[in-house]
């Protein structure tokens, strides 16, 4: 039945004004979530993703290239060529160190209990699709999470005694550790489960690397205290080692 303007007048006269108010805001409410599912729609469903939480992309098929090839070929390479990673080799890279690898949690490098102190934060310089800055890399997730910004591979190479090379590489990979996950299990033993387990995520990480046609090195000579700072890490995570990653120049 068609409703005239005379209708509507009566409606609105029987409404207070604070129902009134509230019928207001919700259609206002109504208007907005109809803009962003239209805006979703016209982008194909999925909202851009912002620089602060990365996604990363799809693990990659295993190649038939031999485990034992990858043995032979793995070097520690100190000189990089000035190009960029790709998303995609950055996050092949975090998987082959710390990827999920069972429904019940278990990951590419074994640990002590399965308690997984490791934590890893990569330090971008050169990489496509991603500012320059810190990122925390999130397991369970596979996503990455900006924590600072801005490029600070210099200052990382400082920290390490100046070994000016790390700041060409496109990427560092930080290894750091939260010891009580697995002291409070182990006690003091513990602390010798944790460094284990950096051996065996920063050989994951330096196999793949050699897989992607990348080169790494293991760093372990920096200041502890200025590595902490300067990535701003947590109260109880302690870097381990540093994995410079880049092209291999001169190839």
């Amino acid at each position: 039945m068609p409703v005239n303007n005379e209708d509507i007048a009566v409606i609105f006269d029987e409404m207070d004004e604070s129902r009134f108010r509230s019928a207001f805001r919700q259609m206002k409410f109504m208007v907005v979530c109809l803009v962003v599912l239209i805006y979703a729609a016209s982008t194909g469903g999925v909202m851009a993703q912002t620089q602060e939480n990365i996604a990363l992309p799809k693990i990659l098929p295993g190649d038939e290239q031999a485990l034992s090839q990858l043995l032979k070929q793995r070097r520690s390479v100190r000189e990089f060529q000035d190009v960029s990673l790709s998303l995609e080799e950055i996050g092949q890279l975090l998987w082959a160190a710390q990827g999920i690898t069972h429904p019940l949690g278990y990951r590419t490098a074994p640990s002590a209990g399965a308690l997984y102190p490791l934590e890893l934060y990569v330090v971008v310089g050169q990489v496509e699709g991603m500012d320059r800055g810190v990122y925390h890399y999130l397991a369970k997730e596979q996503r990455l999470v900006k924590t600072l910004d801005g490029d600070k591979r210099k200052r990382l190479a400082r920290a390490a005694y100046w070994q000016s090379w790390i700041s060409n590489a496109s990427a560092v990979v930080v290894f750091a550790a939260v010891y009580k996950r697995t002291t409070r299990k182990y006690g003091s033993r513990g602390k010798r489960f944790v460094h284990i387990e950096v051996g065996h995520a920063a050989q994951n990480l330096f196999l793949q690397a050699v897989s992607l046609g990348l080169a790494s090195v293991v760093v372990g000579a920096f200041g502890d205290d200025d590595v902490k700072d300067l990535l701003q890490l947590p109260d109880d995570v302690e870097p381990m080692i540093m994995m410079p990653v880049g092209k291999k120049a001169g190839r």
